[in-house]
């Protein structure tokens, strides 16, 4: 076996337009492929295709997906305002962890998301929970 990418990430859906409303006009992701006449289409963020699918419509259970998906933007909290100002709800504060800034989220069915932005270089040690 060779395997050399990652086509897509597929995110669960009970609603179908109110998902697709969410993904495509309040975070503003690029509308891609339609999977013909079924109540699936796919998203693109950059670096990252995103394939919303209502679950009944394929005969699969709905679940939400509860580890986030990890946007990546220049300014935390320029980003968490403007979605805020969209209606969208954080349930914690912007979480500094010493490498990046995080702030969680959710779409309308409960999928976890994440507005992220590393300001330290990636091979950088996050800092020691024990002060060294």
């Amino acid at each position: 076996m060779d395997i050399h990418g990652v086509d897509f990430i597929t995110l669960p859906t009970k609603d179908f337009e109110k998902a697709s409303e969410f993904y495509e006009n309040v975070l503003g992701l690029e509308r891609s492929k339609q999977w013909g006449q079924l109540p699936a289409r796919e998203y693109e963020t950059g670096s990252l295709t995103i394939a919303l699918m209502q679950s009944d419509a394929f005969g699969i259970e709905f679940q939400r997906h509860s580890h986030p998906i990890a946007f990546q933007v220049d300014d935390v909290e320029a980003a968490r305002a403007e979605l805020e100002g969209k209606g969208v709800t954080f349930p914690a504060d912007t979480i500094d962890s010493g490498v990046c800034h995080m702030a969680h989220f959710s779409d309308p069915d409960g999928n976890t998301l994440m507005l992220h932005h590393r300001y330290a270089p990636k091979d950088a040690a996050p800092p020691s929970a024990t002060g060294d």
